[in-house]
């Protein structure tokens, strides 16, 4: 299982509506309102044995002003863009997370070969479409991995 963190980035100038005096001095004016939410990437039980990848949906969910334009980022997690870990004490199971069902763009911050997730206007639902690689050697129990959803606007 996967968890998802919601957070806000000041660096385009978008303050917290609960900070807005100290983010006023840190960002200047705020100029759009946005939320975030996720759900976590489920992928149910792993077959060590099986010829075929598991793959598993989460979703991540944008609500914002009517004329605000975002991005959704999604970190790293445990290991790097190309090949993300979950862990299971010392256990290490290899997955990605991808921007289509079609999985064959890694969604991430927009480097190291992956992509970031854009949308506009009042309320969006953007899946996350999750992948195991088949026939990992791997020990019963566990494995999970925080990924930090960072929502730009």
């Amino acid at each position: 299982m996967n968890t998802y963190i919601p957070q806000r980035d000041c660096s385009k100038r978008q303050p917290l509506r609960w900070l807005m005096a100290a983010a006023l001095l840190a960002c200047g004016p705020a100029w759009a309102d946005c939320t975030v939410s996720a759900q976590s990437v489920v992928f149910g039980s792993y077959d060590v044995f099986s010829p075929t990848p598991l793959d598993g949906v989460g979703r991540v969910d944008v609500s914002c002003d009517p004329s605000a334009s975002y991005t959704v980022a999604l970190s790293s997690g445990g290991g790097s863009y190309s090949q993300r870990q979950m862990a299971n004490g010392g256990t290490l199971m290899n997955y990605n997370l991808y921007t289509s069902v079609s999985r064959t763009t890694i969604w991430g911050d927009g480097t190291s070969g992956s992509a970031t997730v854009a949308g506009s206007g009042l309320a969006a639902s953007h899946n996350v479409y999750g992948r195991i690689p088949a026939q990992q050697n791997l020990i019963e129990g566990s494995y999970t991995d925080v990924i930090i959803v960072t929502l730009t606007f």
